[in-house]
């Protein structure tokens, strides 16, 4: 989420409102306009950037940070700066919605990557729907927010035309993980846990309708409060069920202690979840304890792509003190697609932002396809992504390792 030259770039950027600056020049609060042009367009961030989630949340910021950056030195659009704002919501809806609205109001954001939660984008979609403002996650994965409330009854609405999403959604993460565990791993006895959020709930009920369909046994269901870091209740429940897998619907700041406290209660069975528990403070979290546990993600290992490699090496020599984590690639090609459709206004007016800008790159985005670090980007007519592909992790001496890839196949 920097912009600028490809190393440089200070926090100051990230911290304060960008208004629209000739080129060169500082704003009032204290960010340094790049050498890309002669009007600022800012790319909103808004994630988690503290509190449990932040490791997430600094990724997807950092990595919008280079793309803006990279434009900027490419002079990508001709006679335009990208600069970010970068706003944190804690994972709490209000906070999302709060800084929905503050974006709105600054006329020079033209588009908003984020947020990392599901029940966030939930209360930040009709802020920037009714403003025409461009909104992309490089995380979220509830289909309903999407696909409506009633996708999985064979009715499926888009909600939001302003909303759209690089990550595959749980409608196929769930059952990835299902097909993996039930064919793969030969597990038939499940118990499943989740945090009664939109997306572990969302997650939870979609990975166990595949299960069950594939002739799997839920052997328990229970539910957890993840601000409460003692499950020694569920953890009993889980180790009298005779289960072989636990399919925890949450994010890591609860999956790591959880999958701990199973193991040191007797249970050696290994904990599985989806993209909300694939990061390296779920290792630490769930220390030696953890080793074996299992994590779906979406798209394939970023560094094992040819398309990813400059991002990497460019992220490396960003020196940006946090790993871009599981959503870097998608958060940077979040970026890149609004800046693809800014660039698509550009050029259709002359070589200069209209005055209706925002609904002018609302109208573009449905067109942005480009070849992005995790592969092809585009969107469908409900503004998902059309890159299914979805990765099966596991923790092994002390890092995650891939050990399958592919698409759902349902």
């Amino acid at each position: 989420m920097r912009q600028r030259s490809l190393i440089a770039i200070t926090a100051a950027l990230a911290a304060g409102a960008l208004t629209l600056t000739a080129c060169g020049s500082r704003d009032d609060k204290g960010g340094d306009s790049a050498a890309g042009g002669d009007t600022t367009v800012v790319i909103g961030v808004d994630a988690p950037l503290t509190g449990d989630l932040s490791a997430l949340g600094l990724g997807i910021k950092n990595s919008v940070d280079l793309a803006a950056k990279q434009a900027n030195e490419k002079k990508y659009v001709k006679g335009v700066t990208f600069k970010i704002e970068a706003l944190d919501d804690q994972a709490q809806p209000s906070s999302g919605q709060q800084n929905a609205t503050k974006l709105v109001a600054d006329k020079n954001v033209l588009g908003v990557v984020g947020p990392l939660n599901s029940s966030v984008a939930e209360s930040m979609q009709k802020v920037f729907d009714d403003a025409k403002l461009v909104q992309v996650s490089p995380a979220n994965t509830n289909p309903a927010l999407t696909q409506g409330p009633d996708w999985n009854g064979g009715t499926k609405k888009r909600p939001f035309n302003s909303y759209f999403r690089t990550a595959t959604t749980d409608a196929i993460q769930g059952p990835f993980a299902a097909q993996y565990l039930f064919n793969d791993a030969k597990k038939k006895k499940v118990f499943v846990v989740d945090d009664k959020k939109t997306y572990g709930a969302g997650l939870a009920a979609t990975f166990k309708a595949e299960f069950t369909k594939l002739g799997g046994k839920v052997a328990g269901e229970d539910h957890v409060n993840p601000e409460t870091k003692d499950f020694s209740a569920v953890v009993t429940k889980i180790k009298n069920s005779g289960a072989d897998v636990v399919y925890y619907g949450g994010e890591y700041p609860a999956a790591g202690p959880l999958s701990k406290q199973i193991k040191k209660a007797g249970a050696k069975i290994p904990l599985v979840g989806g993209d909300g528990i694939y990061s390296a403070d779920f290792i630490k979290l769930s220390g030696k304890e953890g080793e074996g546990d299992l994590a779906t993600s979406v798209g394939a290992p970023v560094e094992t792509l040819p398309s990813a490699k400059e991002f990497v090496a460019n992220y490396k020599a960003g020196n940006y003190k946090e790993a871009y984590e599981a959503y870097g690639g998608y958060s940077y090609d979040s970026a890149w697609s609004i800046i693809e459709a800014v660039k698509k206004v550009v050029d259709d007016n002359g070589g200069k932002l209209p005055e209706d800008a925002r609904s002018k790159v609302l109208d573009a985005m449905k067109g942005v396809s480009f070849d992005g670090v995790t592969g092809k980007v585009a969107f469908d007519e409900f503004g998902d992504a059309t890159n299914k592909q979805l990765t099966v992790y596991q923790y092994k001496g002390g890092n995650w390792a891939a050990v399958k890839s592919g698409t759902f196949s349902g």
